[in-house]
């Protein structure tokens, strides 16, 4: 995927079984960052940063939205025992994270094996790809897609 690319429709289900399609969220920016695995270190350091900043994230008017290759189960079980306000999607055969191009192949101990990239992109109220945040370091991540919400609401 690159940046002015219509993003890939999809519908997945959040933790709560609702489902949620990118078609939906039409006319809103949307924030879609994808990450590996649900309660794991990096991803439960990035989540709460989401926690964290979604107030602020909220009042540039745009919709996040987490995406992992867990189930539903593993989602709402993430969601309430870190308190996360906003919806996570069960992507568990990787269809959208195919479809978005963030499946990769890694280094884990020495094996190589496919997972997900700790990608985040920012969907416009078009439906194109504005921006695409790549080799995301959870620590701060959040701030970062904070910062450039605020400063593309200031341009527009």
């Amino acid at each position: 995927m690159n940046i002015h690319d219509k993003a890939p429709d999809f519908t997945l289900q959040d933790e709560n079984g609702k489902e949620i399609s990118l078609k939906d969220l039409r006319g809103k920016t949307a924030v879609l960052y994808f990450y590996p695995r649900a309660d794991t270190p990096g991803c439960t350091i990035e989540a709460c940063g989401f926690r964290d900043t979604y107030s602020k994230i909220q009042k540039t008017g745009a919709v996040l939205l987490g995406v992992s290759p867990d189930t539903v189960a593993a989602e709402k079980k993430f969601s309430e025992k870190f308190n996360l306000p906003f919806p996570l999607l069960a992507d568990a055969d990787k269809k959208v994270a195919h479809a978005f191009g963030v499946m990769k192949e890694k280094n884990m101990y020495g094996k190589k094996v496919m997972g997900v990239a700790r990608t985040t992109f920012v969907i416009g109220p078009d439906g194109k790809i504005e921006h695409i945040f790549e080799n995301v370091k959870p620590d701060g991540h959040a701030e970062e897609v904070l910062e450039y919400l605020k400063s593309t609401k200031k341009s527009a």
